[in-house]
């Protein structure tokens, strides 16, 4: 039986991060652009399953910067690019329920990490309610990370299409 070694450095695909995004989403991205999973993620960057905690937005304990900068390495994204997808200092992050502002999903479709803050629950940009599930169906969002084709994951309703139905706060 052969143990091969790969070298994912040498093929990696760089993903880079949006103004804002979640950690959750933008390693679901890298996944998808790698075919890896969090675990493999989390094995080759040498931090371990944590990586899947961050994708459920998990962060507690918050990840240190040891593990944010092993992940940049891998992943070949500045350590302050991570950081800028985790909650700022301070700030009480809420992991469930995942909320979303279908009008800047239309403008930009990514998740922002300023919508899972505990206190958040408009959009400042929109002045709209955050929404927390399907307007059509009422089905929870998935976690960001498997935010693959940007529509709800029972009836198929795309997020955009949901900012007719978002409520002025």
């Amino acid at each position: 039986m052969c143990n091969e070694i790969y070298n994912f450095e040498a093929w990696i695909n760089i993903v880079e991060p949006f103004p804002g995004e979640s950690i959750s989403h933008f390693l679901g991205r890298f996944e998808r652009a790698n075919l890896l999973t969090g675990y493999q993620i989390g094995k080759e960057a040498g931090v371990g399953a944590i990586v899947t905690r961050w994708k459920k937005l998990y962060l507690n304990p918050f990840p240190t910067q040891q593990e944010l900068e092993a992940l940049a390495n891998f992943v070949e994204v500045a350590t302050e690019k991570l950081k800028e997808m985790l909650p700022v200092k301070g700030m009480t992050m809420k992991p469930r329920p995942i909320k979303l502002c279908a009008a800047c999903y239309a403008e930009q479709p990514y998740h922002r990490i300023e919508w899972q803050y505990k206190d958040k629950l408009k959009c400042d940009r929109h002045n709209l309610r955050l929404l927390t599930k399907c307007t059509n169906c009422q089905t929870p969002f998935p976690i960001p990370a498997d935010w693959v084709e940007g529509k709800c994951s029972h009836c198929s309703l795309r997020f955009a299409t949901m900012a007719k139905r978002q409520k002025p706060r």
